[in-house]
């Protein structure tokens, strides 16, 4: 199946990727955002297929807006369920592999400390896998 996408498609499936580690590092209270930020980004940067194509592109069309957590959660969060919806509806299988990369991402940025990731970390993946699940 071929997929089709949009100017607006890869906006929203940057913000969503972007937007993801961004919460992250945003969450992280222990102290290494700027760690958390860069093992997901490499970890986005990393991914192959139509995604990792669309991530890779050097624009800087991605909407990262919010001077808060709360405010870049509100943004994002949608944006990952809109992400993987739009996906479906074309190709089942490039949305799991959308959702694959943002998950890997994630994982990536919790391994930024040694030790366990903090509560907020948990909790932030918590909430960006369930906004990938309903999409």
């Amino acid at each position: 199946m071929s997929v089709t996408l949009t100017d607006d498609d890869k906006r929203i499936l940057r913000t969503a990727a972007y937007g993801a580690v961004t919460l992250m590092s945003a969450a992280d209270v222990a102290g290494k955002p700027h760690k958390t930020a860069t093992n997901g980004s490499l970890a986005l940067y990393s991914a192959t297929g139509l995604i990792g194509h669309v991530l890779a592109e050097k624009t800087r069309n991605i909407d990262l807006k919010g001077k808060t957590v709360a405010d870049l959660a509100d943004h994002v969060l949608p944006a990952l369920t809109a992400a993987v919806t739009l996906l479906k509806k074309q190709d089942p299988a490039e949305a799991d592999n959308f959702r694959g990369i943002v998950l890997i991402a994630v994982e990536a940025s919790a391994r930024a400390h040694q030790d366990r990731p903090s509560p907020t970390l948990e909790d932030m993946t918590r909430k960006i896998t369930a906004a990938l699940d309903a999409g």
